[in-house]
């Protein structure tokens, strides 16, 4: 029998797609409610039109169609990432490649590479190389950033927190006297002589350096973002959210869609300034509500809103239930730090009512338990005279959740977008900092699904092209192994095994359950009659291959709208 690869080959080139398909002879997981397995699809343009004996038959019916056969290969929907950074990710290595690494010598030998291309002065900029994947668990002293750059000011930065060597402490005027300004968020750790360690949890500060690093003009732009959303294809997402897009990023996706070159469906969560006067937060949101990607478009639409409520779970700034504990990984000294809470929550309670009222979903950058029932408490309190349930208001992040948060989500009609690879990336170091029993709460999905809430899976992909050398790694695959099995580098077992899901439900998560999340399950997210032909063909079958050959999973082709948009 001819392969599929060459069968498709024959039948439609990429981008191109017969009136009439008919797919037989596969495995054809639907993910539909009761998550039934066929062997045929009928797909008529850009919508399927039939399943199982109804597709047969219009094979056999003597119309005109083209009838591929699947040789028993694995069809699944397309796959969804529920939270991505696209251009930023995209730009990130236009300057120079940056290596992996793993450990502090190889961030010092970085740092110290930098200093020697860079002029004396200038600014070394180290973003999201993060702590809790450093093999010595802890911020580089500001110590061994000065001995490898002691002529630049270097400012290294993990998400909202920060370390910085004495000359870039020195530029930004930060000594044992200086305080954040009232009203802004963070804190500035200092030592036992009352000095600045360099370590700033959820404060950027002002320093007075140039940067020359090269940014990428907007025809560079373009094609990288093109690269990025071809390697999104192949890993089988069809779809992806940019959680924090701005007027920058959506003025690429603009370009990319008129051109008819966008190859993944984007949903959009624009970000408005938290810490300005409430008028100027106010008109940030209205220019949100009357932008005109707010108008239904299958591929590119704004459907939300994003802020940051609480500072970072891998870099010691989450907004805990109980305090952190003192630490030397993170380089906290106060026993009673609970982490960082970035918007008070009168301006909460105006922000997701404004936006709520207006139809668009409210989402807010939640990692600790204390950021995720402040955020629920809220909704709560918000829904009393503006329903929420239909615009569904999302926690994004949601890393810790406590049993009293979850049966306020599944109350509320709330739905969360996670990050399950931060599980397998950063467990080891969470569970040194919290402990055992704290970290029964950390990525509960056995608990959120046993709840009916819809958890979607997403990556929070950051920096650099390529699906697991990337900063997060976007791999879905890896992603569903570990919700799956709940594994964590470097650990020998399972951590907390109780809070696994099944196959079915990792499926759900990074389809359905994304599409719920994202607002499109009418039309996306199961290979049902009626929705768009977004689908995956996969190397194996992902139901009952050995659980540890899941993460390995290759897709063969990526089809959006009935078109073939990637083979290998």
């Amino acid at each position: 029998m001819k392969s599929i690869t060459l069968l498709l080959a024959l039948s439609c080139s990429p981008l191109t797609a017969a009136p009439l398909t008919i797919f037989t002879n596969g495995k054809i997981v639907t993910v539909n409610e009761a998550f039934s397995i066929t062997d045929a699809m009928a797909v008529d343009g850009d919508r399927i039109v039939a399943m199982g004996d109804e597709a047969k038959a219009i094979a056999t019916s003597g119309k005109d169609a083209k009838v591929i056969d699947l040789a028993g290969r694995m069809m699944l929907p397309g796959l969804m990432d529920s939270h991505a950074h696209p251009v930023g990710a995209a730009m990130y290595e236009f300057d120079h490649e940056v290596p992996e690494i793993g450990d502090i010598p190889q961030l010092l030998d970085y740092i110290g590479g930098r200093a020697k291309v860079l002029p004396e002065g200038s600014l070394i900029y180290v973003r999201q190389i993060f702590i809790t994947r450093l093999k010595e668990q802890r911020y580089p002293t500001r110590a061994e950033l000065d001995s490898v750059a002691p002529k630049h000011p270097v400012h290294f930065s993990t998400g909202p927190d920060s370390m910085l060597n004495s000359l870039a402490l020195k530029m930004a005027h930060i000594d044992r006297d200086f305080k954040i300004p009232e009203g802004q968020p963070g804190k500035i750790e200092h030592d036992a002589a009352g000095e600045p360690t360099g370590v700033m949890h959820s404060f950027s500060p002002k320093i007075g350096a140039k940067s020359f690093t090269k940014s990428p003009n907007a025809e560079q732009t373009l094609e990288l973002v093109k690269k990025l959303f071809t390697d999104y294809n192949s890993v089988g997402f069809t779809t992806i959210a940019d959680r924090g897009t701005t007027k920058n990023n959506i003025t690429v996706y603009q370009k990319l869609y008129d051109a008819h070159e966008l190859s993944v469906r984007l949903r959009l969560s624009h970000t408005f300034p938290t810490g300005a006067l409430w008028r100027t937060t106010e008109q940030a949101i209205d220019e949100i509500i009357n932008h005109p990607l707010r108008k239904p478009d299958p591929m590119l639409q704004i459907i939300g809103t994003k802020v940051w409520l609480d500072g970072g779970m891998l870099t010691g700034s989450a907004f805990m239930m109980r305090p952190w504990g003192v630490s030397q990984m993170y380089g906290i000294d106060d026993p009673q730090y609970k982490g960082v809470q970035q918007i008070k929550r009168d301006d909460l309670v105006k922000m997701v009512r404004k936006v709520a009222a207006s139809g668009l979903q409210f989402t807010a950058h939640s990692v600790g338990d204390g950021a995720v029932k402040l955020l629920l408490d809220v909704y709560g309190e918000v829904n009393k005279d503006t329903p929420l349930s239909a615009t569904r208001p999302c926690v994004t992040h949601c890393n810790f959740m406590a049993p009293v948060s979850i049966a306020k989500a599944a109350k509320l009609g709330a739905v969360i977008d996670m990050q399950p690879i931060w599980f397998w990336m950063d467990g080891r170091t969470l569970l040194k900092q919290f402990g055992n029993e704290r970290m029964a709460r950390f990525q509960p999905l056995r608990s959120v699904f046993d709840a009916k809430i819809p958890v979607g899976g997403g990556s929070d992909h950051m920096q650099k092209i390529g699906g697991l050398r990337s900063i997060n790694p976007y791999n879905p695959w890896l992603g569903m192994w570990i919700a799956v099995a709940r594994k964590c580098r470097f650990l020998d077992e399972p951590l907390h095994p109780e809070g696994g899901i099944s196959r079915e439900e990792a499926i759900r998560m990074y389809t359905i359950n994304n599409a719920r999340v994202l607002l499109q399950e009418k039309d996306t997210g199961s290979l049902e009659a009626g929705k768009r032909a977004d689908f995956i063909i996969v190397d194996r079958d992902v139901l009952s291959c050995p659980i540890d050959d899941l993460k390995d999973t290759k897709v063969r082709e990526t089809w959006l709208d009935g078109k073939m948009v990637w083979s290998n």
